[in-house]
């Protein structure tokens, strides 16, 4: 048997402003704030990089670094990201 396996870009599969949601949300209840940089990279890649980086005025090749697994961005970073998704963070008691 001849198997093949393909790389998979989770970027495709965030359509929706729900999947989004839904995605950054999942990221969030981990508990891991190093992997919320390359969630947001996996966003931004599925709306396009170049437009959020003109939108936020960051360079486009510094927001691939900063939205990366290795990416460490600074909080404004994030929060410009979100805000050009449309979304924004929001505080709610812990269960």
């Amino acid at each position: 048997m001849n198997s093949e396996w393909t790389e998979w870009d989770p970027s495709l599969d965030v359509n929706s402003s729900e999947d989004v949601a839904a995605f950054l949300n999942a990221v969030l209840e981990l508990g891991d704030p190093a992997i919320l940089p390359d969630a947001l990279g996996v966003i931004a890649r599925s709306r396009g990089m170049k437009a959020i980086a003109e939108e936020t005025g960051l360079g486009r090749e510094s927001l691939y670094k900063s939205l990366s697994k290795s990416g460490n961005p600074r909080f404004s970073t994030v929060v410009d990201v979100l805000d050009c998704l449309g979304f924004r963070l929001q505080v709610v008691p812990a269960a």
